[in-house]
């Protein structure tokens, strides 16, 4: 177990090494000149070519490519993920100040996905072609097909500008975070839901299940038994969106403006702000990837059968 997990983390800083050489390319291809946009912002329409030419310099921007890579690989090896273009501040106390409205999103998505999915998908599942299970189904195809962007502005046009019940946009109150995470949560539920049902109706016909109903065993004690291995797959399932739920924010908090890195991520994009929109890709490279070895390391404790670097019996 120890051999494994330290081979998954070699694995995850392999991986969050070929991110950052794969964002630092990527970044420096894409349309744009980053020197004339922050001109442009500084100075307006009185920004001159040789003003462009002073800003290019202090960035660092008019050196060869493998130059920046290898000076922003260096600083990034030790924590310093550089200075934002346009704020002036360091990208990590940018980020680090984002950190907590997208992890309040994300985690207040995550409760919601699970209280929704768990119980619909053990009930689809118990009442196999009936019209629970149809009903579910149907729910959760839609909440699969319709995109998170829709989904917020149709929440926003029914509870806040027609009912008035909550606020538009911002962030500040437990109002402020109700319709932003159902709009996050609503497609991770719909997936947790199908997989949830898949598993159960496949535990309920093992010979372990049989032999429970044949010693006489209620419904309830049976459907606790094949909830218990009908969850290990769903933990990938639920690991993996944890960090799709922060990629999926940037999109629901541009919606909502709600002031995480997934706005903060956007922001960056169109001002060309480089060393931010690295950060911030790296920062969900790497929370995917954790998120992977914490899955990983959560089978040994849902089914210790599971023996990692060996074959079982």
């Amino acid at each position: 177990m120890i051999a494994y997990i330290i081979k998954r983390i070699l694995l995850m800083i392999l991986i969050i090494i070929a991110a950052s050489i794969a964002v630092f390319s990527i970044m420096h291809l894409v349309p744009g000149d980053a020197a004339d946009i922050i001109a442009r912002q500084r100075y307006g329409p009185e920004a001159t070519d040789n003003t462009i030419d002073i800003i290019r310099q202090e960035l660092g921007l008019d050196r060869p490519l493998h130059i920046q890579f290898f000076e922003w690989s260096g600083r990034l090896a030790q924590g310093d993920l550089g200075i934002s273009y346009t704020s002036g501040k360091p990208v990590l106390d940018e980020i680090t100040k984002r950190l907590p409205a997208t992890m309040q999103l994300t985690l207040a998505s995550m409760f919601i996905s699970l209280v929704i999915a768990i119980p619909l998908g053990m009930a689809s599942a118990i009442k196999h072609h009936t019209i629970i299970d149809d009903m579910s189904m149907f729910g959760a195809l839609l909440g699969v097909s319709i995109p998170n962007f829709w989904l917020g502005l149709i929440l926003i046009m029914f509870f806040s500008v027609n009912l008035g019940w909550l606020p538009v946009y911002g962030h500040g109150s437990f109002f402020h975070l109700i319709l932003p995470s159902i709009t996050l949560g609503t497609g991770l539920a719909a997936m947790t839901t199908r997989m949830m049902r898949s598993n159960m109706l496949e535990e309920l016909e093992k010979d372990y299940i049989r032999t429970a109903e044949g010693k006489g065993l209620g419904r309830l004690g049976i459907s606790r038994h094949a909830a218990k291995n009908a969850l290990i797959p769903v933990v990938t399932i639920i690991g993996l969106q944890l960090g799709g739920l922060v990629e999926g924010a940037v999109v629901v908090e541009v919606v909502f403006a709600w002031p995480g890195i997934g706005s903060l991520l956007v922001d960056s994009i169109f001002a060309r702000d480089f060393p931010v929109l690295q950060g911030c890709i790296l920062f969900i490279a790497a929370i995917y990837a954790g998120v992977n070895l914490i899955v990983d390391i959560s089978y040994a404790f849902l089914d210790p059968g599971i023996q990692y670097g060996r074959k079982k019996a």
